[in-house]
This record gives C-alpha cells, sequence and structure tokens, in this order.
C-alpha cells in the first residue's frame, strides 16, 4: 500500500518532486530511492513516512488535490475519538460503503439538524431531543431498532428504559426503572465507553447470563454512552440488528459519534431552554407567593399556613409542616402544621419527632419540642438542609405518628428559614408524588425560603405593631377619659355662665394671676365669641374644648394653663386691635394656636428632650416639643364633643389647621432668629407687602413669639412675678441635668442665683425687643408692648447694674 501512494505521489506531483529536490538536503536519497522505484518495488512504508515528515506539503497537495471531502470526515473522527476510546481488536473484518458515509455525513445529519431545529420550537425538551436523535442514529446505521436508558440524576448508577413519549401528558416520557444488575447498558454507564457485541462472541466482560437476557432478536449489538459538554452522563444508546443485519463496526460507532456532536448542540439548548423555563416558572411562582403574603398580612397563622401551601406546590409535596423557633426556651412551636393538598380551614395535626415523651401539646393545640429534636429539630439547631429517601430507614423518624393516623411517610425534605443569619423555622415536605426530592426541590425552596423568611419576619412585626395599636388605643382610652373636662365641670361652668363684662381683658397690660383657673375658662370663651361671634360655632363644643385645653396643661411652674391663657390673651388684644391685619381663618388659628401653644409642656426645652432620648425626640427631631403641641391640640380636637371648627367648610377647615400647626411651631425660639432675619429684611428695603402670603405668615410667627413672651411686656410687678416661676422651672430642669451628670448653663443652675438680671437683659436684648420693633413697625397697635418691654429692661439693667458693683 506504501509503495501505491508513494508511486502515487510521484505520478501526480513530478513538479512537486523536482522543488523537493531542489530545497532538501536529502533530495539525492529521494531522488535515488524514486528512480530505484521505477525498476523495483521495494520502497518501504518507513522510506514514505520519512519523506512525508521531511515534506509535509507534498502529503497537503496530495490530500487537497485526491482526497474526497468523505474520507477526510471520517479521518476527522477518527483522530478525535483516538485519544477517548480504548483501543480495541476487530474480530471481523470492516467493510464500509462509502455510499453510506455519503448519506450519513451529508443527506441524513443536514437533514436531522432540521428536523431538531423545528422540533426544538414545539418540543424543547431533552427526553424529546434525546429521542429524536436515538431514532436518528438507529436509521442512519440501519439498525433494526433501539433502547434508549436515561440516568437518574440522583442516583447516577440507576438506569430507567425509556419506553417512548406520553403525547396523553405534553410528550413526556414513559419510563420502567432497571434492576441494577450487570448488564452491557449498566456496563457503558458505568465506563462511559461504547461496546460492540455480537451473540455467539466471547467477551470477558460480560456473563452468560447477560447474554441469555438479551432479546432472541437481538443478535448484534451496539451500546454508545451520550454525555453533556462537561462529561456528565444523561443516557445511554443501545442500537440492535437481528441476525440478517451484521455486525456493527468500528464506521457505525463513528457514524452515531458525529450524530452525537451535532446532536449534542441541540442538548445544549433543549438544557438551557430546561433553565429558563424552570426558573421563569419560579419567578412567576414565587410572585404570586409575593403578592399574596404581602398583600394580605392579617395573622401569624394565614400566613403560615399560605407558606406551607406554596412550598407542597414548589416541591410537589403531599403534606407540609411549618415549625417557628422559640429562641428563648430553645424550643420549636408550631398551632398549624402538617396541611396536605386542599387543606383550608381543617388541619390535621401531626408530628416527626422522634420522642414521644419530648412533645408538649398545649390546650390551645400549640405542640412544642426542644431544638435538636426529631428531623425539624435537627434542622433547627444544625442548619442543615436534611433530604430522606427513606424516612423508615432514618432513626431520627417517629414511626408513631403514621401508626396513629394511617398515613406513611416515605420521603422527607427540611429545610431551614432564615432571616439576618438566624433561623427563625423550618418547613418539613412529605412524601414527593413522583419519586424522590432532588437537589432542584432543594436550590427552589432555598430561593422560596428567603421570602418565608422575609414574610415571617414582617408578619411578627406587624402583630407586634397590631398589639401596640390596641394597647394605644386602650391608653388614649384611659387618658382621654382622664384629660377630658368632667360632666360635673362642663355643667358648673354651663351653670354659671360666660361673663358679660370684659373686666379690662382687652388692655395688653391684664394681669392673668387675678383670675382663677376656672374664670380663666370662661374669659378665654368670652374672648374667643368676642372675636368670632358666637353664632358661627357650638358653644357647648367651645366650653368642652376649652376646659380639655385647660387640663391638658400640666402643674410645672411657669407653662402651666396660666401662662397658655396670659399668651391667648395677648393675641386677643393684638387682633383685637389690630384693624383687621389678619383675615378670619388667620385670626382663627392664630387664637387657637395661642391658647394651645405649650400642651402638655414637661417644664423642660428641647434640648434637654434630645440629650436626654425623649421619645418625643426619637418621634420629632426638630421644634419637639412645639409639634408635640399641635400634636396634642388635634387630638382633643378629635375627641367627640370637642371639635370647634366642625361648622366649617372643608376648605377652611383644612386651611385653619394649617394655619394652626405653623402658628404653633412658630413658638420655637430657634425658627424665631431665621423668621426675624427675613421679615427684618423686607422692612428695611420696604418689600412687605400683605398681600403676599409668605409675608403674611412671617407676621403670623412673630405674632405668636410676641404674644409668648408676652411676660416681659407686662408692668413690673406681673413681670416680676413671672421672671419668678420662669427661674423655678429653669432651676427644677438644672437639677434634673446635674442628677443625670450634665453641668447645667448657668442661666439654669440653681447655685447661681445671682444670674437672674444678667440673663434677663440679655433675653429682653437679644430677642423680646427686637420682636416687639418688628411687630411695632407692621401692626402699629402693638406699641404698648415694646413700651413696656423696654420700661422693663431698664429696670432689669439697673438691678444688674448694681449686683456687679456689689461684687
Amino acid at each position: 500500500m506504501c509503495s501505491a501512494v508513494f508511486r502515487k505521489f510521484f505520478v501526480i506531483c513530478p513538479g512537486k518532486s523536482r522543488r523537493t529536490a531542489a530545497t532538501c538536503p536529502n533530495a539525492d536519497r529521494y531522488t535515488s530511492i524514486a528512480d530505484s522505484h521505477k525498476s523495483s518495488n521495494m520502497v518501504t512504508e518507513e522510506q514514505v513516512r520519512t519523506f512525508l515528515t521531511d515534506h509535509p506539503h507534498v502529503l497537503e497537495d496530495f490530500v487537497l488535490d485526491t482526497v474526497e471531502m468523505e474520507q477526510l470526515e471520517r479521518w476527522l473522527i477518527r483522530k478525535s475519538k483516538q485519544g477517548k476510546r480504548l483501543q480495541e481488536t476487530s474480530l471481523v473484518d470492516r467493510k464500509t460503503s462509502l455510499s453510506k458515509w455519503k448519506f450519513c455525513v451529508h443527506a441524513d445529519k443536514r437533514q436531522m439538524l432540521q428536523n431538531l431545529t423545528h422540533s426544538l420550537q414545539d418540543k424543547p425538551t431533552q427526553d424529546y431531543v434525546l429521542w429524536e436523535l436515538a431514532s436518528c442514529i438507529s436509521s442512519a446505521v440501519k439498525a433494526d431498532g433501539f433502547r434508549l436508558y436515561m440516568v437518574d440524576q440522583e442516583v447516577p448508577n440507576q438506569l430507567h428504559l425509556h419506553l417512548g413519549l406520553d403525547h396523553k401528558k405534553n410528550n413526556t416520557p414513559k419510563l420502567q426503572r432497571m434492576k441494577n444488575s450487570v448488564s452491557i447498558p449498566s456496563h457503558v454507564a458505568r465506563t462511559q465507553q461504547p461496546v460492540r457485541f455480537s451473540r455467539g462472541l466471547i467477551d470477558a466482560r460480560f456473563s452468560e447470563n447477560v447474554i441469555n437476557e438479551l432479546h432472541s432478536e437481538m443478535a448484534h449489538i451496539q451500546c454508545q454512552p451520550i454525555v453533556e459538554s462537561d462529561g456528565k452522563l444523561i443516557a445511554v444508546l443501545e442500537l440492535w440488528r437481528r441476525e440478517s443485519g451484521g455486525a456493527f463496526y468500528e464506521e457505525d460507532e463513528e457514524i452515531a459519534y458525529s450524530y452525537l456532536v451535532w446532536g449534542g448542540i441541540a442538548l445544549h439548548y433543549a438544557h438551557l431552554y430546561l433553565n429558563m423555563n424552570q426558573q421563569k416558572s419560579l419567578n412567576d411562582f414565587l410572585l404570586a407567593v409575593v403578592k399574596s403574603i404581602f398583600q394580605d398580612m392579617v395573622s401569624i397563622d394565614s400566613l403560615v399556613i399560605k407558606i406551607m401551601n406554596f412550598a407542597q406546590r414548589l416541591v410537589d409535596a403531599d403534606r407540609a409542616s411549618l415549625f417557628l423557633v422559640d429562641a428563648r426556651n430553645k424550643e420549636l412551636y408550631a398551632t398549624i402544621f402538617d396541611v396536605g393538598i386542599g387543606d383550608d380551614s381543617t388541619v390535621e395535626i401531626r408530628s416527626h419527632s422522634s420522642n414521644d415523651d419530648e412533645v408538649r401539646v398545649h390546650p390551645s393545640k400549640e405542640i412544642r419540642f426542644p431544638l435538636g429534636t426529631g428531623i425539624a429539630g435537627q434542622v433547627a439547631m444544625t442548619g442543615e438542609i436534611l433530604n430522606i429517601k427513606d424516612a423508615y430507614a432514618d432513626s431520627r423518624f417517629n414511626r408513631a405518628v403514621d401508626q396513629l393516623t394511617g398515613y406513611t411517610t416515605h420521603t422527607i425534605l427540611c429545610m431551614p428559614i432564615y432571616i439576618r443569619g438566624s433561623i427563625i423555622g423550618v418547613v418539613q415536605m412529605v412524601n414527593k408524588h413522583k419519586g424522590y426530592f432532588t437537589k432542584n426541590d432543594e436550590e427552589a425552596f432555598e430561593t422560596f425560603a428567603v421570602y418565608c423568611g422575609l414574610a415571617l419576619h414582617h408578619a411578627k412585626l406587624y402583630d407586634k405593631i397590631r398589639k401596640s395599636q390596641q394597647k394605644y388605643k386602650v391608653a388614649l382610652d384611659v387618658l382621654s377619659y382622664h384629660n377630658t373636662c368632667t360632666e360635673e365641670e362642663f355643667e358648673s361652668a354651663l351653670r354659671t355662665g360666660i361673663p358679660k363684662d370684659s373686666m379690662g381683658i382687652d388692655d395688653y397690660y391684664f394681669n392673668p394671676f387675678e383670675l382663677k383657673d376656672m374664670d380663666k375658662a370662661k374669659y378665654a370663651m368670652f374672648m374667643f365669641n368676642d372675636l368670632f361671634g358666637s353664632g358661627g360655632f357650638d358653644q357647648a363644643c367651645l366650653l368642652r374644648f376649652i376646659l380639655t385645653v385647660r387640663k391638658n396643661y400640666r402643674r410645672v411652674p411657669y407653662h402651666n394653663w396660666t401662662h397658655g391663657f396670659s399668651v391667648a390673651n395677648s393675641m386677643y388684644c393684638i387682633i383685637k386691635q389690630a384693624n383687621g391685619a389678619f383675615n378670619k381663618n388667620e385670626s382663627l388659628a392664630l387664637y387657637v394656636g395661642a391658647l394651645c401653644h405649650d400642651l402638655d409642656h414637661r417644664g423642660k426645652n428641647n434640648k434637654f428632650m434630645l440629650d436626654t432620648e425623649s421619645p418625643l425626640a426619637a418621634i420629632y427631631s426638630t421644634s419637639t416639643m412645639e409639634h408635640h403641641h399641635f400634636n396634642q391640640a388635634v387630638t382633643i380636637l378629635q375627641q367627640e364633643g370637642h371639635n370647634i371648627f366642625s361648622k366649617l367648610t372643608n376648605n377652611d377647615y383644612k386651611q385653619v389647621l394649617g394655619y394652626l400647626k405653623h402658628c404653633i411651631l412658630a413658638t420655637d425660639l430657634a425658627l424665631f432668629f431665621p423668621n426675624k432675619a427675613r421679615l427684618g429684611e423686607l422692612v428695611q428695603t420696604k418689600t412687605f407687602s400683605w398681600n403676599n402670603s409668605t409675608h403674611r405668615g412671617l407676621i403670623q410667627a412673630i405674632a405668636m413669639t410676641g404674644s409668648d413672651l408676652s411676660a416681659n411686656a407686662k408692668p413690673w410687678d406681673i413681670q416680676v412675678k413671672t421672671v419668678e416661676v420662669i427661674f423655678e422651672e429653669f432651676y427644677d430642669q438644672g437639677d434634673a441635668e446635674r442628677a443625670a451628670g450634665r453641668m447645667p448653663i448657668p442661666m439654669m443652675d440653681r447655685q447661681q442665683t445671682n444670674q437672674q438680671a444678667s440673663s434677663q437683659v440679655g433675653f429682653l436684648t437679644g430677642i423680646c425687643i427686637p420682636c416687639y420693633n418688628l411687630l411695632h413697625t407692621l401692626i402699629p397697635e402693638t406699641k404698648a408692648l415694646l413700651d413696656m418691654c423696654k420700661k422693663n429692661l431698664d429696670k432689669w439693667s439697673q438691678i444688674d447694674e448694681d449686683m456687679k458693683q456689689k461684687k
């Protein structure tokens, strides 16, 4: 053969041989070989190999000019398999029809790929592709039949005979589990090497029993592994022929291998489709879970039932249980568990604990058992996933439960539910409807468990919030009872009636200390009716409101009911004497805001609330007490029989509440300085306009501050008495600060009482005088406040100077 090839080289390529002689150092030797060949056939194979090794281009030219495409493909297939298969000695001469190869390589494979492409669009499943691929290979090698064995992905050594596709069940494969005996397919699955076998021949790999088990028509067998690109075995293909069909040869293996290479593309895309479809199904499932769970988070019990039902559907389990972790007592507990398909309100109670003595059933039908007990307890304690294929073979399983209920447990999948790295529950699924729980089930449930954890966590929070709301309602009911005016107070005030004589109450210098507390309430109602009339407001409602406001001022030295009434009296004077500077809704908000501006004041300032981390400071980070005062006012308005704004239109009601909040918040001195700066600039540049709502808001704020500080614009005797109670409250706060380990500022230090005059001078100079200057500029009728404040400043300055001289 080598002689024929060598001779053919020189016949076809004479020019090339001369070119070789000119460029090769051994050209003379090869020329002599060629010459000698003319008279002798003694050219050896070794000489041909040597020549071709030194002159590869000669072989290349020869192959390209002479060798057919089919022959090239055969060589490529053999070369690719050379390193992957065992060397076997053929017992029969191999004879392959070139026409058969031509049919295989071109026509059949092209048609197969077209068919697979079309079928993938309709039935893109791995089982379908494998079945179609096996049919194509069987036809290509002229087999009389084939068998397709599917590998169990959970038990790799287990094969299932593919009996065809069930068209009634969406082309799902009909599988028959095979015995784990030593057979030709199981040998191929184990070694992942192809086997050719003919009946009557001796093969040491297979016993006589294996040969006898072959079907009578199966005279010749070719068995090949089908592997994925990552080397994972997915099936074994067994082809067979009758005696008349002849044995299988290496070329038949090559044909099958060629089909498998191309078919592998279809398998790859079928696998991708399967993964994408599974992921889409899981995503749709999780979306349904999220919608169902988070849209209707009414109670823990309803959520538990939903989680168990979803868990059953996710892994196709017959029953499911959910146990929650009691970290304090180190127990698992459940009130609803072991829900089966179709269960709603009727729930069968079962447990899979391994020790009946350790299970405690409470009268509420709650079941509890220690962590580490049984399958669920083990998962809760260790966090490991338990996928049990035979429950009765596991010592942790409690058989007594099955005996009591008549239920038979075969398989169990038990998995933990985490939140923030801690196990908060365990879900236990029982009896998968088809086969065992798989790795895919575990992975899908791990994703599902994330949402379960979030849902359970939020359900617990919701439950706490719901209970807190109920406690809040109870507390509010108790507080409203004690902080609302009594019927006796209301009836008594109603009997004595509202004063008809103003008693000089419309004077800026009115002394609030002259009136008793109940009389202050009556005069507060008098001032309200004087400003707004009695026709547009429910008088009984107004009286109840004022009496309740009075009751909600705490008994602190300064920020008490007397201060609230005094501020309301000053605002009444401003509104009454300002000749319509404010409209009705503004005036209503200003007067009610002044009356309510310090409701429930605790005698401590905002800084103290922040420093002591008061709950109020946690709710309101800025203007802490002022926000609280406004909310207290709204709370009183919301109580039955207290809404003095009930006869207002919707628009007026909203506007008055907006103004009311603005006015009460304006009493925070931290807001006074920016308000003063903005309004002062408008006044200085003469751009202030009463028609501008923003400008009006600024003058409202300054009017509120002026009223709040009006004790400093009262006659000297009233001023001195007021300063006494102010500093008593300051000293109380200083005492609390010192008790908390903080040093109070000198103004609040009881040990530095000589600072009172100096503090007053600073306060009047820096805050009061600038405030009343602005107010007087825009509302000239408030001049009396500015004048008296200046007189008081002069006296405090003299006292301060005298004290400095004494030092």
